[in-house]
């Protein structure tokens, strides 16, 4: 018998196991696939294409620095200079550094937002202050509501934790254009409204602006795969039994059933689980019906391989424009409206999207001859695609939204962006779309959800009974995926705590 059993062989699940596994446990570990990493893995995914992708998940924020230095991982992000880039219908064009410098300046006032430019800096300069004291507190037992209150500027409280984001962004910006582009970091994987007073929006807007204390997305060298190749490597030293291929088939009075390869069915009887999964999927173990209500997960994502960058018309070079992140279509109206439509059950006539090339800050990813080549990836993110509009014609929806993405951006760009595509060896376009329908089918996230259901704010209210947010109603379960307090994203944190709390109550 193990002391500790890992259901789930994503990097949360390795990043649990890594640390329960150094602190001298017996740990097992169980994967239903046969590939670990879940949503981090790393895959050449067109025929004859050597460029590794990342295929599901992309940038890394949340991941802290100590995890990393913890487990002695050989895993490196890098830093992109330009945040963003945004054409204008006029072809012009919205280019922000990650460092306000003369550069953001002029481009606030080329396009008509400069009088937005003072209330950018002041608006990211009361993040910046709050971001490093939250950010130290997710590697720890969970802060009270009223103990971050007291920790915060009081308008930094009220725009993160109290006010709904939408209205907060109206308040402080005169720019639809300058509203969009800070709004789409409270809807990455998020399906709201900009003012539903649920603050949903809050909640994600929270996580993409604290990472690390920074809030700075980089981009994984090696691609995100490399970050599950140093956490198995690391397992695997610390003598973690990994068994991939064998599938988690129910939870009964502290003992696991699962099933291998060979259908033989196996009981487990550790002294802890840990439960890298989603909560969904844990109340299917436990046999308990789900009363877990949440938003669909709602973002497409497209994965290209270019034989060349695409001109722009604004005339900006791709080289800065797709370096950050490219965001088209994203104004707050113009989002509003696309969830509306697709609230209603309709794919947006026009869907928000966003893009970065991977390649412009890693080449590493592509073989010696595609880099030679001078070859390119692309990665769009497509916001408002519901998963419920896909369960009714996967395919047929996926084509369509495609058509429609690519018809927006070719109305940016002065070279099609099928005209800079590869092909694979079968002549075939090197583009590929994965709906929430797919991520579900394929990754196991509810109704495609990549958060596991609905984010929740970095605290506990002082009437719940939860010290490291991983904690369940069942006294040796722990919840460790994306769904845990303090979950979602590439972050490992719900691993980092699921283990903290095991060990503490072995102290």
């Amino acid at each position: 018998m193990s002391d500790v059993l890992v259901i789930g062989g994503g990097h949360n699940g390795l990043v649990a196991a890594c640390y329960l596994a150094d602190a001298g446990l017996d740990v097992q570990l169980i994967e239903a696939r046969e590939e670990l990493g879940g949503a981090t893995t790393s895959k050449e995914v067109f025929k004859g294409v050597g460029a590794r992708l990342s295929r599901y998940s992309y940038l890394v924020s949340l991941l802290p620095d100590q995890i990393v230095t913890d487990l002695n991982l050989n895993f490196e992000t890098i830093s992109r200079e330009i945040s963003s880039f945004t054409p204008t219908a006029d072809d012009r064009g919205l280019l922000i550094s990650r460092k306000w410098d003369e550069r953001t300046e002029q481009s606030f006032s080329t396009v008509g937002v400069g009088s937005d430019a003072k209330a950018w800096q002041d608006f990211y300069g009361e993040i910046a202050e709050a971001a490093p004291i939250i950010a130290e507190t997710f590697l720890k037992p969970l802060p009270t509501r009223e103990e971050l209150r007291r920790a915060l500027k009081p308008s930094t409280f009220s725009t993160l934790f109290t006010q709904p984001l939408g209205r907060s962004l109206s308040e402080r910006f005169r720019s639809d254009l300058v509203r969009g582009i800070v709004l789409t970091d409270g809807l990455i994987g998020t399906f709201t409204d900009a003012f539903d007073r649920s603050l949903l929006a809050n909640r994600c807007f929270l996580y993409h602006l604290v990472g690390n204390g920074t809030g700075e997305w980089r981009v994984p060298k090696g691609g995100m795969g490399a970050l599950v190749d140093q956490l198995v490597a690391r397992a695997r030293t610390l003598g973690v039994k990994i068994s991939p291929g064998v599938r988690a088939k129910s939870i009964e009075s502290g003992e696991v059933f699962v099933e291998g390869s060979d259908h033989q069915m196996i009981r487990l009887k550790p002294r802890f689980i840990v439960a890298a999964i989603s909560p969904r999927e844990i109340d299917r173990l436990m046999g308990r019906s789900s009363h877990r209500p949440f938003a669909p997960g709602s973002q497409l994502k497209i994965n290209m391989v270019l034989e060349k960058l695409p001109r722009l018309r604004s005339g900006v070079s791709p080289e800065d424009a797709f370096a950050g992140t490219f965001h088209f279509d994203e104004g707050m109206d113009e989002m509003q409206r696309a969830f509306a439509e697709a609230s209603a059950g309709s794919l947006p006539r026009q869907i928000p999207a966003e893009i970065y090339s991977h390649t412009l800050a890693d080449r590493s990813i592509l073989d010696a001859d595609l880099d030679k080549r001078g070859f390119h990836t692309l990665t769009l993110f497509a916001l408002h695609t519901p998963y419920q509009l896909f369960t009714r014609g996967n395919e047929s929806v996926k084509e369509e939204a495609k058509r429609r993405l690519l018809h927006q951006l070719n109305s940016y760009l002065e070279d099609p962006i099928e005209e800079c595509l590869a092909k694979d060896e079968d002549g075939q376009f090197c583009i590929e779309v994965k709906s929430p329908f797919d991520l579900e089918s394929e990754l196991g996230l509810p109704e495609g959800n990549i958060f596991h259901g609905d984010l929740e704010f970095a605290f506990r209210e002082e009437s719940e009974n939860l010290l490291w947010g991983s904690e369940t109603r069942t006294e040796n379960l722990f919840l460790a995926g994306a769904g845990a307090r303090r979950g979602g994203g590439v972050s490992g944190i719900g691993g980092h705590n699921a283990a903290m709390s095991i060990l503490e109550h072995l102290a």
